[in-house]
């Protein structure tokens, strides 16, 4: 099992948020490259990033900042928030990221989603983000009327690498993660799925570790990284 530690970036900053919310985020670092450097020293072979600005204004906003963290790392990452089309997708990849989410196109676009699997094999994880098992979009600003196993189902034969299945009502809580609906996800389809949202504990990685012969390929650590409740080398005796 791949285990990602997140850095989330908020004008130019590393930080967390709360159920997705942009008005209460953390700060825990003004160097989000130093923060990966260590990441990396601690062992994870995996940085998972996302542009929160990029994700609410549809754009790419942090782009000094993940350039940064690329030229200090040398661990692949992967990247989401605000890519919504081929060409930004084609850039981010000869910047040197290794794989790019989608997450408010495959709901808007699938198309694309299908384009981008074709024209970056290997490349391309679809990011779905669901509350109530319904659909968030556009940094978790809207939630829509599309299940998310529905979603993932319209994926199947495209090519996708990955989802990142995100329980935004358990993310940054510190309170567990959703195992039963993430469980239910990765038993709809064949796609790999990484768990992601309020993975508080070792305990929490050993569970979904369990399940990694039911499609669940890894887990995304935020804020019980950051604050120390997860212990790197005891999380990387899971991987």
């Amino acid at each position: 099992m791949i285990l990602y530690p997140a850095i989330d970036l908020k004008d130019g900053k590393c930080v967390r948020l709360l159920r997705g919310e942009m008005d209460k985020a953390t700060v825990f670092s003004d160097s989000p490259a130093n923060q990966a450097a260590v990441f990396e020293a601690q062992g994870f072979e995996w940085l998972h990033i996302v542009d929160l600005n990029g994700a609410f204004e549809g754009k790419p906003v942090n782009a000094a900042a993940v350039k940064s963290i690329l030229e200090r790392v040398t661990m692949p990452v992967q990247l989401g928030g605000g890519i919504r089309d081929i060409n930004m997708i084609a850039h981010w990849l000869e910047c040197g990221i290794s794989r790019v989410i989608l997450g408010t196109a495959a709901l808007r676009n699938p198309l694309l989603i299908k384009e981008a699997c074709r024209q970056f094999p290997g490349q391309v994880a679809v990011g779905i983000d669901a509350k109530g098992g319904k659909v968030a979009i556009n940094g978790w600003a809207e939630i829509s009327d599309q299940l998310a196993t529905d979603l993932a189902k319209k994926f199947e034969d495209a090519g996708v690498a990955a989802i990142i299945y995100t329980d935004i009502a358990r993310d940054g809580l510190m309170q567990g993660p959703n195992i039963e609906e993430t469980l239910n996800l990765a038993e709809s389809v064949t796609t790999p799925i990484i768990a992601s949202g309020g993975i508080s504990s070792v305990e929490d990685i050993k569970k979904y570790h369990a399940l990694h012969d039911h499609g669940i390929e890894g887990c995304i650590l935020g804020r019980a990284l950051y604050e120390g409740a997860i212990n790197p080398a005891e999380a990387l005796k899971y991987r």
